[in-house]
């Protein structure tokens, strides 16, 4: 082997040892390409943002704490980042309802579902459906109802759509 190709290799074998601590996959031949997106939009396709965040009305105790997607019953809907199933199950106004802790200690809930392909205790990966959109609890159509919030409990949601910009996640409703 010539000095050039074992240098060559030696090389490689850093540059793909880096990209992978950093999260990127490195392709011989082709330098180190993205990788697939840490965080990604709950609905994939066409959607209407429907009711928003903080917004007020008599649907709520105080004011909405999610932002609303309004999109058939049966819409697949994806985990927007990996984590942990914490609570899936009947969540009194949130119907059907399924919550995931986030290694960043921040938690995503989806609620108003027709159908769970998740349980408690399940780990979800990125983009992976976890369930299929629907109109159970306090709803008035089918809808996805998504919140991010700081703790597991009621009341420390931030604006989601916010959130997910800041992680570069393009929303189109």
């Amino acid at each position: 082997m010539s000095k050039h190709a074992i240098f060559s290799a030696r090389t490689f074998k850093r540059t793909a040892a880096l990209a992978a601590g950093a999260g990127v996959i490195a392709l011989a031949g082709s330098g180190v390409a993205n990788a697939a997106p840490s965080w990604v939009s709950p609905i994939d396709g066409k959607y209407q943002f429907s009711a928003g965040y903080d917004q007020g009305g008599a649907r709520w105790a105080h004011k909405h704490s999610g932002q609303d997607f309004a999109v058939s019953t049966g819409t697949k809907v994806h985990a927007v980042h990996g984590g942990t199933v914490v609570e899936a199950g009947w969540g009194g106004a949130y119907g059907n309802n399924i919550v995931v802790k986030h290694s960043n200690g921040v938690y995503s809930q989806y609620a108003h579902l027709s159908k769970f392909d998740v349980k408690l205790g399940d780990k979800v990966k990125t983009n992976e459906v976890i369930a299929l959109s629907g109109n159970t609890g306090n709803s008035s159509g089918p809808h996805l109802h998504f919140e991010i919030r700081t703790t597991p409990n009621y009341g420390s949601a931030v604006n989601p759509v916010d959130f997910l910009k800041d992680k570069g996640v393009k929303l189109h409703g």
